[in-house]
């Protein structure tokens, strides 16, 4: 019986563990999203000024090339 208990209490022991890692990984990826989704809202900005710009070169060439 004791050897029950002691091997139960290490099992706990285990996943107090593995929720304290899932936390802080949890954690980490949402710090990793938050920046991600950061970078995209900045590339988004400079791809619809790259646009910008060559809409502008295209509306300066002439029609009949």
């Amino acid at each position: 019986m004791r050897a029950e208990l002691d091997t139960l209490e290490a099992k706990l022991h285990q996943v107090a563990d593995l929720c304290q890692q899932l936390r802080r990984d949890n954690v980490a990826l949402r710090q990793q999203l938050v920046a991600a989704q950061h970078d995209n809202r900045q590339l988004a900005t400079r791809l619809d000024a790259a646009k910008g710009r060559l809409q502008a070169l295209l509306d300066t060439l002439p029609e009949d090339v």
